[in-house]
């Protein structure tokens, strides 16, 4: 974790180092570092998510490839699979049939959309993401990627914030 400060006076590549587990699309990034120095973490925050309104399907199979399945222990020891960690704490430490359920579901979630399902499970319980699971594969492909892009928002700004305080 680093200060703001630390942040803003990192070289280029100590910052983007910094950041790169937050989510898998190099433009973002480079463009966030790009825009130091932020005077505080509102501002940060903000101009960190303005930065994904331009996030499309491609940004989203990039992204994707850092992520596993909803589930399955993340395995490795980048920033990416710790992230992961511990954020699916609570899916890793869910009873055999909870865990037995997801897995069947994110096989039917494959097959339905030909991604891997993302969902931000810090502060998801799980059934909480069993239960999104099962409402988004009743979705239209347009409107599960907007689902799916705001999931991806919502990860990215939360590892962002614990990366950076």
């Amino acid at each position: 974790m680093l200060s703001l400060k630390q942040f803003n006076d990192s070289d280029e590549t100590s910052a983007l180092q910094a950041i790169a587990h937050c989510v898998a699309i190099e433009a973002w990034q480079q463009q966030l570092v790009a825009r130091r120095p932020f005077r505080d973490i509102e501002e940060l925050q903000s101009i960190a998510l303005s930065l994904t309104d331009r996030w499309d399907e491609e940004a989203l199979n990039s992204a994707l490839k850092a992520h596993p399945r909803i589930g399955e222990k993340p395995v490795g020891e980048t920033s990416e699979a710790q992230a992961s960690r511990q954020e699916q704490a609570a899916v890793q430490d869910a009873d055999q049939q909870s865990k037995e359920a997801i897995r069947r579901g994110n096989q039917q979630y494959e097959q339905r959309f030909q991604r891997v399902f993302l969902i931000r499970a810090k502060g998801r319980s799980p059934h909480d993401i069993l239960t999104a699971l099962e409402q988004r594969l009743h979705l239209s492909d347009a409107e599960e990627l907007v689902v799916t892009l705001q999931q991806l928002r919502e990860i990215t700004l939360l590892r962002l914030l614990e990366a950076i305080q």
